[in-house]
């Protein structure tokens, strides 16, 4: 978990792993920065907790660098991911393993989120099975906080790229390199994660990581094998960068 400016969520983000009904992990967080409490909630919580490991960055590196320093001294078999704002319900971690226990072909597992916001849930995601080429063509493909893989397999692609062009969008191309590299991703149908959003989506509808998304689209369709005339889909970022306000956040809604 990299953490950044979180601290009037962190708590609760914690309180929903203590509550996990799988309780054989540890809990690896990289303090990035943050201008709040953050680092002391997360120092109160390691206290109070013997499996927390506690990072801090000398200063703001970005989660895609956070990241790695967390996959760097994570010893379990299997890799969780989660957001310091977000809540895993408490079956996500015993369904996952489980999941990744019983389906050796698959390196990583998801599941579908349920958005909300100080007003409750507004948004259900849903899961779609296994991750093909096409699966790449609108996004990525699988929900990356709440994902859980095989600690071996992101070591082996190296872990998160690091790089500008690769900021708001490592998860999709961690996601191109390990496809890429001969390996399964599976999304299930059961929400077993709240992502804390916005339904006013345009506050998150950035320039930078609308142009990203379009260079990992484009490099990313190319490394796992798609005809030339995908690329076309590449320009989805850039044109619903383009939505009026209005068309965005409603489709965002839906």
């Amino acid at each position: 978990m990299g953490i950044y400016n979180c601290a009037p969520f962190l708590q609760e983000a914690l309180d929903s792993l203590y509550a996990q009904t799988f309780q054989d992990f540890e809990i690896i967080l990289c303090e990035d920065g943050s201008s709040d409490d953050t680092y002391k909630i997360a120092e109160e919580n390691q206290r109070q907790h013997s499996n927390i490991v506690l990072l801090k960055n000398p200063h703001n590196l970005g989660l895609n660098q956070t990241l790695n320093n967390c996959l760097a001294v994570a010893k379990g078999e299997y890799i969780a991911r989660m957001d310091g704002d977000d809540i895993s319900l408490p079956t996500r971690f015993e369904k996952e393993v489980q999941f990744l226990d019983e389906h050796l072909e698959y390196a990583v597992v998801s599941v579908p989120m349920i958005y909300f916001d100080e007003n409750g849930d507004f948004r259900r995601g849903r899961g779609n099975g296994e991750v093909t080429k096409k699966s790449f063509l609108h996004g990525t493909p699988i929900c990356h906080a709440p994902c859980m893989a095989r600690a071996s397999v992101i070591k082996e692609v190296g872990g998160y790229s690091v790089g500008e062009r690769l900021l708001r969008v490592e998860d999709y191309h961690l996601w191109f390199k390990v496809f890429a590299a001969g390996h399964k991703l599976y999304m299930m149908d059961e929400c077993l994660y709240k992502m804390r959003d916005d339904r006013n989506a345009k506050a998150r509808r950035k320039w930078k990581g609308r142009r990203n998304a379009f260079f990992v689209m484009s490099e990313g369709f190319r490394k796992i094998g798609l005809p030339w005339y995908y690329q076309i889909y590449a320009l989805r970022p850039i044109l619903t960068y383009l939505l009026p306000d209005c068309i965005y956040n409603k489709l965002h809604r839906k």
